[in-house]
């Protein structure tokens, strides 16, 4: 009961976008105008909030980070290697199966099932997440393609409005400085917006791949939605230090499906179309697999 209560509302906004996108009365320019308030003020403003309350010596654990993280460096190895073997060149299909949605999915997630006190943990995992995973990927595409790394692009990552919402909360956080509660009041309206217009910005974005699994796309989708779980499973089990709040919010984050914006990142026809099949076949299978992983934590 209490994972349907969790999931519910999450993907029945999904579905929303989806239908308004469809049928087109959510325009692809009135997507990405919403696309672009939601990502540059009103998310950057819950991430805020959040972290500006948040207790920051509980999320921010080495051995959190290294529970999380090793995975991903391992998923996205082993997945680029394969497809690399197969291919004879670089692709996004290991950061396909590495890079979860855990703004979209992942915070809201989190938040109605185990409640505002445990996004602390999901917090310190996006610090590092884009910043980390698509520097990764920039680094293998052009050691894998004999193409400079650009370093303006590596830098950029950090001039996310997401990342920069997170530092500045952390800042005020650490200062110890009271906001006015009128000030406050503000902040929260805007957070508040964050969630069902990020969750409706990917339905609609959904809206507009056809979902043609390939057994590439079946492949990657397993990867992200049981592999990559499972040794966050397991890393976290074997580190020391994590409660268990701590490692079910990792194993739920590494459950969550692929992020769209993973899009940016295809170079050719091929790419978009096992790109878009894996991210539309993992959102639409996550919505059975992350009970599952509920049922495998405890919660």
């Amino acid at each position: 009961m209490l994972a349907a209560q969790a999931i519910l509302p999450i993907f029945a906004l999904i579905v929303l976008g989806y239908m308004l996108g469809w049928r087109q009365w959510l325009t692809a320019e009135s997507a990405a105008g919403l696309a672009n308030i939601t990502f540059k003020l009103f998310m950057p403003t819950l991430l805020f909030a959040g972290i500006a309350k948040a207790s920051l010596a509980e999320g921010l654990s080495p051995a959190l980070l290294l529970a999380y993280y090793l995975p991903v460096l391992l998923v996205f190895v082993l997945v680029n290697a394969l497809a690399h073997w197969r291919r004879g060149s670089a692709s996004p299909l290991g950061l396909v199966a590495a890079f979860s949605n855990n703004v979209l999915v992942g915070i809201p997630l989190i938040a109605s099932l185990m409640g505002p006190d445990a996004l602390v943990y999901v917090f310190a995992i996006l610090v590092l997440h884009s910043l980390t995973l698509f520097s990764l990927h920039s680094f293998y595409a052009a050691l894998g393609s004999q193409e400079r790394v650009d370093g303006r692009a590596l830098l950029k990552n950090l001039a996310n409005p997401m990342i920069i919402g997170l530092l500045l909360g952390a800042l005020l956080n650490i200062s110890g400085l009271v906001v006015p509660d009128s000030l406050w009041r503000v902040v929260t309206w805007l957070g508040q917006a964050a969630l069902p217009c990020a969750l409706i910005v990917l339905g609609a974005s959904l809206s507009r791949y056809r979902l043609r699994p390939t057994t590439e796309a079946w492949g990657l989708t397993f990867a992200k939605l049981a592999l990559f779980p499972a040794m966050v499973w397991l890393s976290s089990g074997l580190l020391p230090g994590l409660n268990d709040s701590a490692r079910t919010v990792l194993v739920l984050l590494a459950a969550c499906p692929s992020g769209v914006n993973v899009m940016a990142f295809c170079r050719n026809a091929d790419d978009n179309r096992s790109v878009s099949a894996a991210i539309s076949l993992s959102t639409l299978l996550s919505a059975l697999t992350l009970p599952l992983w509920m049922m495998v934590m405890g919660v």
